[in-house]
Formats: C-alpha cells, sequence, structure tokens
C-alpha cells in the first residue's frame, strides 16, 4: 500500500516529467502566433500572419513536400523488409539469430554521423545523389530496427495453431501468410509504418549529407535558415511537424490503439 507521502512524490515527479517535456512544444506553439517581428514568449500580441507567410514561401513549402515525400518512401521500403524480417525472427528458429539481433542494434551504437557518411559514399558511387529515394532509403535503414521490434511483438502474441489450422484446411504456405498471419501482426505493421513515417520526415542529420539544393528536407532548410536568424515562421513551421505528428499518433490510436504501441516498446 502507497502511503501519502510516497504518492505525493510520485505524482509530483510525474508532474515534473510533464511540464520539462512540454514546455519546449508550448513555447513554440505560443511563438508562432506573435505578432511581433522576433520569437518572443510570452508572445507579443496575437497573429496568424507568420502561418500565412509559411503558407506562401514557395522554399519551405517546397521542402515540406519533399519531407513528406521522403518519409513516405521510407515507409514503402520499410514496411515489407520490417514486416517479414520481424515474423522471421519471432516465429522461426533462425542460424545465427542471436547475431541478427545483436546486428539490428547497430543503428543505436553507430553514430549516425557514421550512417550518413557511409550512406553518401554509397550513394555517390551509384550516382544516386541530387534524387530523393536515397534519403527515403536512407531513413528506412537506419530506422528499420523499429518496424521490426514492433512486428515482432505483434507475431509474438500470434497462437501458432491457427496457422496450423490453416494448414490443416488446405491452405498452402503463402494462403496462410496472407490470411492468418499477416492480419494478426497488422497492429504491429501500422505501429512501425507509422513511426518510421515520423522519424523519416523528422530525420536531419542523415539527410543534410545527402541532400542538395534541389532536394532539401524541411529539417535541413530550417536548420540553415536559422543559421542567419531565427523567425517566427520557423516556429510555425515547427508547429506544422507537430501537428503532422499528432495526426499520425491520433491515427494509431484511431487503427490499433495507443495501448497497442505502448505494448510494443
Amino acid at each position: 500500500m502507497i502511503s501519502r507521502s510516497q504518492r505525493i512524490v510520485i505524482w509530483g515527479l510525474v508532474w515534473i516529467a510533464l511540464i520539462a517535456l512540454s514546455a519546449p512544444t508550448l513555447v513554440v506553439i505560443g511563438a508562432s502566433f506573435t505578432s511581433g517581428d522576433i520569437i518572443t514568449f510570452p508572445p507579443d500580441g496575437f497573429s496568424l500572419k507568420w502561418y500565412d507567410r509559411v503558407a506562401r514561401a514557395g522554399e519551405l513549402r517546397a521542402a515540406f513536400f519533399r519531407s513528406l515525400w521522403v518519409a513516405t518512401i521510407c515507409t514503402l521500403v520499410a514496411m515489407p523488409v520490417g514486416t517479414l524480417a520481424g515474423i522471421a525472427l519471432s516465429r522461426y528458429r533462425l542460424r545465427f539469430g542471436n547475431v541478427v539481433q545483436v546486428y539490428l542494434l547497430l543503428p543505436f551504437t553507430i553514430p549516425l554521423i557514421g550512417s550518413g557518411i557511409g550512406l553518401m559514399l554509397v550513394f555517390g558511387a551509384w550516382g544516386a545523389l541530387g534524387n530523393l529515394w536515397p534519403i527515403g532509403v536512407a531513413c528506412a535503414v537506419i530506422n528499420l530496427p523499429f518496424i521490426i521490434w514492433s512486428v515482432s511483438s505483434s507475431a509474438a502474441l500470434l497462437d501458432p495453431d491457427l496457422e496450423l489450422a490453416a494448414a490443416n484446411c488446405g491452405a498452402g504456405r503463402v494462403q496462410t501468410f496472407f490470411a492468418v498471419t499477416l492480419p494478426a501482426v497488422m497492429p504491429g505493421v501500422i505501429t512501425g509504418s507509422l513511426l518510421m513515417f515520423i522519424l523519416a520526415m523528422n530525420e536531419f542529420l542523415v539527410s543534410l549529407l545527402l541532400v542538395d539544393a534541389r532536394t532539401m528536407t524541411l529539417p535541413v532548410q530550417i536548420y540553415n535558415s536559422i543559421r542567419s536568424i531565427i523567425t517566427p515562421d520557423l516556429a510555425a513551421v515547427s508547429v506544422v511537424f507537430i501537428a503532422v505528428a499528432a495526426a499520425a499518433i491520433a491515427l494509431l490510436d484511431r487503427l490499433v490503439g495507443l495501448e497497442i504501441f505502448l505494448k510494443s516498446k
């Protein structure tokens, strides 16, 4: 039984954590509505002029759509690869399975700058730099463990008797996969895919090494802008990013439920 003093301490720590996590977001949102010409918080009046300026800014708008396209490519690449790898690692006894599991940790042990330089050299040797698809593929490579772990969590809950029952009814392996296995792991697939989309939208360091003036994504565009001066329109762009992430989370909650996402972590 938790005492009253322990409950106060626990809830105090929870509120401190919530305030620390949400304060930067609230500051950015507030600053984006300022009527002044510099970023201030509390905002100097209330105005939507910076959102109007962002909507009219051709470079920012183009960079935003390029980021959307990169995130889409990343998701399309990672979805089949991560799904099959997650099912294989969870459902089957693979030779060198432990080695594969350790290998999946490499994106978290190798600094992103190292991964970015390696990918830049590879795509440069192929003559692919200057296109958007290498950026999407790079984002898929460095974030692939997330969707693999998400699918593996769902696959671990799959009752093997269901696949055996389908086989006994005459279904082949491919038919069993699409009729039984894939629907069972679909919550993990959706969770991992949305997470890959969000991560690719916000990827900066690897993108910085792969883009040029024709393929500049929005995080890189923002970085180039703040090197000279930070204006409220950049705060408005950041709010757009926050809105996209919030929409993805709302979609995730509607499709599979946030509790499944939390269990997959």
